[in-house]
């Protein structure tokens, strides 16, 4: 799926470098051409550089003598007197070029003036203390307020991009705020050395020094030319304003104590509103994403306006570990990565149980929706995805092929593949909506370095399905996705939202088609979900619109797995069509086209087994467990009624093993508790003359003493029962 790129100022991830751009010295033009830094080196005890890197220096000089002159354009200003529009409907009076949000925050309460991270002017987020100009409508934002929480983990970016500075010397790149904190990417230079866990409690220190020092955080405006000439030692800033701003035009640079960093801000009023921070962890990447480009280190931090906040963060990131499903993943025997095959799963025996039991999940529901599931191939002659148009919008993320001299891919995605379908006969209205899914195997070339267990895969199936509709029927089919999506959902405990992504900057068709398009979803949602939505501007797939549907684990994390994505441009490019009632009446009337609606709900199947493993934190439902029974015999005189009871469990399709080995009754009690199975059933001579059995339940915790002995047909029956119902308790109840 697509996600929002930063913007470029302060995130690049969308830009793509020509091979080699930012290698060697030289390679990309510079404004002045300057002395070669030579490294300096700090001494073993000591935080910080000495002397510092000679570019500090060098910027500030330009940031002084272009701040003292912008200082005096602000100073010549007229003073008038301005309106400030309040959410509350109050009317405040300011000054221009003099009152600043700061100002105004104040008058209302101390309290608030110390709680509020940035402010909005007329929809536009503005820093606190940066002067209105003219009558505004103003909102002052907290850490609360999700815009809020990105400006102030953007400034906490910068001030770790300033220790990192201060630390190695380094060449900073881009530091933009993330879902979940911030992070900095930067090249170390001729060292070439990579960030070790060892080096971060000193980059924490000196973050924490810059915190200390309150240092304020200072906007100017730069013209092009003085941005390059600020910059010139910096081959990634460079490329940055030589691509992303225009000539002739400029944009802002941000200061924080001895850093001046490209940005289009805002930021909080000083460092010191950060009361917690920590720096969390290192990685490396690529300039850009581009693995053709430099290697840099990214270094990921978290910070928060109170210090109870980030105990609570520590606190849930030891959760998040303890539920990582890379270790249930190994722990439990479920799946493994192997070097010889990068981002692609091993499924064991156990953790093929899971998979099957999701596939059989969708595929219950395909027949009572009506669905009917196709299989097409693998890999496509390169010709099927010129006309779908995925060869010119995302050959870079495809795996291809040569083959006697033809270009081949694997496929990505399999909406190209149910077209041809679809245009493989004839087709009649009534034969409208044609819902085709298919569990096809679908590989993208993703980059090694964004490889993530199984939540980043580069081999995965997915719950696809195809919807051909005529326009009138596109309504009822979305009612019915919503539905789809609610009930299945459901059975996980997930709870979700929904976000409309309009058309992005690359893009198949007319705008009239698109403005069309996204009307239909909006209107779709305003009818199912009102005023749950969001709009997500630019997000759109290159083909339509799509409504993303992010659901919230036990961790209250956001994943997006489901997607409703409509589509008038495939029809177009394949040339689908159907025959209509009133055909037969107008030769010369143009070709009916079907609507094409993409759906998934689970999404990629890898990706959604390492949610829900983290999710139930390895204690699966009943009906998703790949260990559901373990009988235990209490003798050697009970294995032939255990395996009996195993055999019979067996046959009716539950998972059932048998503990016959030397360990002790209590000792593969607690064996089974740790493998966690659902249920253990232990039997001895009570059970095998009253042909029953003890149960003990994985979550009733702490209960020791043996339980009442339940007749085997009714345990039975009441498995049976429980497996049915996908509830998500695990108890049993009256058969």
């Amino acid at each position: 799926m697509a996600s929002t790129a930063p913007h470029p100022v302060h995130s690049t991830a969308s830009v793509t470098l020509p091979p080699g751009a930012v290698h060697g010295e030289g390679a990309v033009p510079v404004a002045k051409k300057v002395k070669k830094e030579k490294p300096a080196k700090a001494a073993p005890s000591s935080l910080e550089l000495q002397p510092p890197p000679d570019y500090f220096d060098h910027r500030i000089k330009i940031f002084e003598k272009e701040k003292a002159a912008y200082d005096k354009f602000v100073e010549n200003q007229p003073r008038q007197e301005i309106q400030v529009a309040m959410p509350d409907g109050s009317i405040r009076k300011g000054t221009s070029w003099k009152t600043s949000p700061m100002d105004v925050a104040k008058e209302v309460s101390k309290s608030l003036s110390e709680r509020i991270v940035i402010a909005k002017v007329d929809g536009q987020l503005w820093d606190l203390e940066r002067p209105l100009e003219a009558s505004c409508k103003l909102e002052l934002l907290d850490f609360e307020n999700d815009e809020g929480k990105r400006v102030f983990w953007h400034s906490s970016a910068h001030v770790l991009g300033e220790a990192a500075e201060r630390h190695f010397g380094c060449h900073l790149c881009i530091g933009p705020p993330t879902d979940e904190g911030f992070f900095y990417e930067m090249g170390m230079g001729i060292t070439e050395r990579n960030i070790l866990e060892s080096d971060l409690p000193a980059l924490e220190d000196v973050s924490k020094l810059a915190i200390k020092e309150k240092q304020r955080f200072e906007r100017l405006v730069l013209s092009k030319e003085k941005l390059l000439e600020m910059f010139q030692y910096n081959k990634y800033k460079v490329h940055i304003i030589q691509t992303k701003i225009p000539d002739g035009s400029s944009t802002t640079v941000y200061r924080c104590g001895p850093m001046v960093d490209l940005c289009v801000g805002p930021h909080i009023p000083h460092t010191g509103r950060i009361k917690a921070f920590s720096v969390l962890k290192s990685s490396a990447s690529y300039f850009l994403g581009d693995q053709n480009n430099d290697s840099l280190q990214r270094v990921y931090g978290i910070s928060f306006p109170d210090t109870k906040q980030l105990a609570e963060y520590k606190a849930f990131l030891a959760e998040a570990a303890k539920r990582d499903h890379r270790k249930i993943g190994k722990d439990q025997e479920l799946f493994f990565f192997h070097e010889l095959s990068p981002g692609s799963g091993f499924f064991l025996p156990h953790g093929t149980r899971i998979y099957n039991a999701l596939l059989e999940l969708m595929r219950s529901e395909y027949r009572k929706r009506d669905y009917q599931e196709v299989i097409s191939p693998n890999m496509f002659n390169s010709k099927l995805w010129q006309t779908s148009g995925h060869w010119q919008n995302y050959k870079d993320d495809m795996f291809l092929l040569n083959v006697e001299k033809e270009e081949f891919a694997l496929k990505p995605m399999n909406c190209p593949g149910h077209c041809v379908i679809f245009d493989s006969r004839d087709r009649s209205y009534k034969e409208l909506p044609i819902r085709m899914a298919e569990f096809g195997v679908l590989h993208r070339n993703e980059a090694s370095g964004a490889l993530t267990g199984l939540t980043r895969v580069r081999r995965f199936v997915q719950d696809d399905t195809h919807i051909f509709c005529t326009p009138e029927q596109i309504g009822e089919e979305i009612a019915g996705l919503f539905d789809f999506l609610q009930h299945i959902y459901g059975i996980f405990g997930f709870d979700f939202k929904l976000e409309l992504s309009t058309r992005p900057e690359k893009y198949l068709g007319a705008i009239e088609t698109w403005n069309e398009a996204e009307k239909q979803l909006s209107s779709a949602l305003d009818k199912f979900h009102p005023g749950k939505w969001e709009l997500n501007e630019g997000d759109g797939a290159f083909y339509g619109p799509k409504i993303d549907i992010k659901i919230r684990d036990a961790l209250r994390r956001s994943f997006q797995c489901a997607t409703i994505q409509l589509d008038f441009q495939l029809p177009i490019q394949f040339n689908l069509k159907y025959r209509s009632a009133e055909d037969h009446d107008a030769v010369d009337r143009p070709p009916n086209r079907p609507v094409m609606i993409h759906r998934a709900i689970l999404g990629s199947l890898e990706r959604f087994i390492g949610i829900v493993t983290e999710h139930f934190g390895g204690k699966w439902p009943f009906w998703l467990s790949p260990r559901q029974v373990l009988v235990i015999p209490v003798a050697a005189p009970y294995k032939d009624y255990a395996a009996e009871i195993v055999d019979r469990l067996s046959k009716l399709g539950l998972w059932a093993d048998v503990d016959n080995g030397e360990n002790t009754l209590p000792k593969k009690i607690r064996n089974g508790e740790i493998a966690q199975y659902n249920f253990i059933l232990v039997v001895g001579q009570a059970e095998l003359d009253s042909r029953s059995v003890n149960v003990r339940n994985r979550d009733d915790v702490g209960t020791k003493a043996r339980s009442e002995d339940v007749p085997l047909d009714i345990v039975v029956s009441q498995l049976l029962a429980l497996k049915e119902s996908r509830s998500l308790t695990n108890k049993l109840g009256p058969a």
